[in-house]
């Protein structure tokens, strides 16, 4: 079974036999049904990488750093989290019998934090971390004191903090060159604090078997806009955000650590930014769901919420290999479903005679 060791040689130096693996990795690229028609694309896909172990990207992360501890035997690991990198570190440390204390930013979906607790992480929510600029500073700021003291990294899914762990996340890219033979123009990848796109953007530069042809694209929520838009603008740096006003769970970053790499890498590739507000974020997820099968979390739904933007802008060709990145399950955010989505509920029961009658109507549906 492949994973992300596939790719060893791209990956920080770790002995076989501590190199963990629960199956991240080599996930799924398929075409779409529905939306890239929809839209005059010919071949768009989605990296459904809500297929991962613990439902997000993040196991690439977890799966490189718990490897390293493990080769340093090292029996603890501090981190924060929004809910998915929480959720794989937690899975990962539990297969590596090393202890796992997580601080949680304000808001964290419920079923994220019940994933982080069911595999033994041990918790801890910090009013307003996450949300407000100074208090998310300050949170950073406690624990990279602690882990000075204990001599320990601090895996936090970002360059700045465990540039080997991020490692693991560029095997995103390898994957998609090779799955496609190079062939591909485009990548949307979803961001908050810029580690994801910044890692798709190195990826892409550093994976020397084919010629670097694709551009890399920074998609961000309306109420974060501290990359996608100075990325557009031209801006060298990435904007302070003192308040993050977006409702989608894992992009309320304020505190923006990869900001300025995720510019200069993405202007390498030639890639650009795009803002997308919340509702047609939600609305995006829907669609996958309702149109394509897929579920993801609304996070997930931000790469694919900017493709109309960009045919509309005239900035995708009608032929052109583009590929959206869905990083998280829609089952992290049920919440998020039941918020935003009417759906009936199943409290009403029918008997026996009542569902003979309704197969009668649907028997007389056209479309059945």
């Amino acid at each position: 079974m492949k994973s992300i060791w596939h790719y060893k040689d791209l990956l920080p130096e770790i002995r076989e036999d501590y190199r963990l693996s629960i199956g991240e990795g080599q996930t799924p690229l398929v075409r779409s049904h529905f939306i890239g028609p929809s839209l005059g694309l010919k071949n768009l896909y989605f990296k459904l990488e809500n297929l991962n172990p613990t439902g997000s990207y993040k196991d690439r992360f977890a799966a490189t750093f718990i490897s390293s501890l493990l080769q340093k035997k090292v029996s603890s690991l501090l981190s924060t989290s929004s809910g998915n990198n929480g959720a794989a570190l937690a899975a990962y440390s539990a297969a590596a019998g090393i202890d796992c204390y997580l601080v949680i930013v304000d808001g964290a979906p419920l079923p994220k934090i019940q994933q982080m607790q069911l595999y033994g992480g041990k918790l801890i929510m910090v009013d307003q971390f996450g949300i407000d600029s100074t208090v998310t500073k300050d949170v950073f700021s406690l624990l990279a004191q602690v882990a000075k003291e204990k001599n320990i990294s601090l895996p936090i899914s970002a360059y700045c903090y465990c540039p080997g762990g991020m490692q693991g996340v560029q095997t995103i890219s390898y994957e998609i060159l090779d799955e496609l033979q190079g062939n591909v123009q485009h990548i949307f990848s979803p961001s908050g604090g810029g580690g994801l796109t910044l890692a798709i953007a190195k990826g892409i530069l550093d994976y020397t078997k084919y010629p670097s042809g694709c551009k890399v694209h920074c998609v961000q929520p309306l109420g974060n806009n501290a990359i996608a838009g100075p990325l557009r603008n031209g801006k060298e740096r990435s904007a302070e955000i003192t308040h993050s006003s977006t409702l989608i769970s894992g992009l309320q970053v304020p505190s923006i650590l990869d900001g300025n790499e995720t510019l200069l890498h993405c202007r390498k590739t030639g890639g650009t930014g795009y803002l997308v507000d919340d509702e047609l974020i939600f609305k995006t997820q829907k669609a996958l769901a309702q149109k394509e099968g897929i579920f993801c979390e609304p996070a997930g739904a931000v790469s694919v919420s900017a493709l109309s933007d960009a045919v509309r802008r005239k900035e995708l060709d009608a032929n052109e290999t583009i590929v959206c990145l869905i990083t998280g399950s829609g089952f992290k955010d049920m919440s998020a479903v039941a918020h935003q989505f009417n759906l009936p509920t199943m409290e009403k029961k029918i008997n026996i005679t009542d569902l003979s009658k309704f197969l009668e109507t649907i028997k007389k549906d056209e479309a059945f």
